[in-house]
């Protein structure tokens, strides 16, 4: 069948739900219960989102899951309520990301009101995403972030909260908000170190909290560098380490070509992301302006 039929094939499934809904508010449906007439529109939309989805109408099935949603409110049927809210969510992101988002918060309203707060976390992650992608809003996107990692907390779920709250300090250090990142990236580091499956990734954290102290201060980095070597003693043999302080020489001897040569020798063994190279050419424009001012 082509797309068209089973558009076709849904609008006849809203049609049906859309007349049972009809015939379940007429005066004998109120004398003898509608829920059952209910019941069975929420199945037709279902079904018509469905035929929606494969005709990739995903407005059109957006709302079919919607109008379902709705009518298992009225049913006192929360978690098929959040369930289809879902649904109406993941269809709208391909076409209408606003109205993803106002589906996808009206399952989590949902969701926290029945105490589901690591689904409620998962979907505020989702909304955050939408933001990150698709609108290109990174302060309501940490702000979701922040949300699904309270909720995570709440749970006891440490590792799924620290996952959310890495990326707000990625994007807290891009937006130069450095003590938000550095708390973060430390309360990550320190946690990673008193685990064993993840301790090798504590290097990680305190080499991004070093860089962010670095941005800011290279007093501070320099501080920073000696406490997590205290902290962590595995830090000073890693590379992280040893380029950190090579950068502070470079810095303390404002010298741009061994500080880009440090970086250099780095990268030829550990590539370097968007943003690490962000912040290192930061830090690298500090050295040049001071050169600059020196002169």
């Amino acid at each position: 069948m082509d797309n068209s039929g089973k558009e076709k094939e849904a609008l006849a499934l809203v049609a049906e739900a859309e007349k049972k809904m009809k015939s379940s508010s007429s005066f004998l449906a109120s004398l003898f219960g509608s829920s059952s007439k209910q019941e069975e529109a929420c199945d037709l939309y279902v079904r018509a989102a469905n035929m929606f989805k494969m005709a990739k109408n995903w407005c059109a099935a957006g709302n079919a899951f919607s109008q379902a949603a709705q009518l298992h409110l009225q049913m006192q049927s929360k978690h098929d309520a959040a369930t289809n809210f879902i649904d109406a969510g993941n269809a709208f992101k391909k076409a209408d990301p606003h109205e993803a988002i106002n589906c996808l918060s009206r399952a989590i309203e949902i969701y926290t009101d029945m105490g589901r707060f690591n689904i409620a976390a998962k979907h505020h992650i989702a909304i955050a995403e939408v933001f990150e992608t698709e609108l290109v809003d990174v302060d309501k996107a940490i702000a979701h972030y922040e949300q699904a990692a309270d909720y995570y907390k709440g749970e006891e779920s440490t590792s799924s909260a620290n996952k959310c709250l890495l990326k707000v300090a990625t994007y807290a250090a891009q937006l130069e908000q450095y003590p938000k990142a550095i708390e973060i990236y430390e309360q990550v580091g320190t946690h990673a170190m008193d685990s064993t499956l993840l301790k090798y990734s504590a290097k990680d954290h305190f080499f991004k909290a070093a860089l962010c102290h670095f941005c800011v201060d290279m007093l501070n980095a320099k501080l920073a560098v000696q406490k997590y070597e205290e902290m962590f003693p595995a830090f000073s043999d890693s590379r992280e380490s040893k380029l950190l302080k090579k950068l502070l020489d470079a810095y303390e001897e404002q010298n741009v070509e061994a500080y880009t040569d440090s970086v250099k020798e780095y990268d030829t063994i550990s590539r370097l992301d968007q943003w690490l190279t962000t912040m290192l050419l930061r830090i690298k424009k500090t050295i040049q302006d001071e050169e600059s001012n020196l002169c």
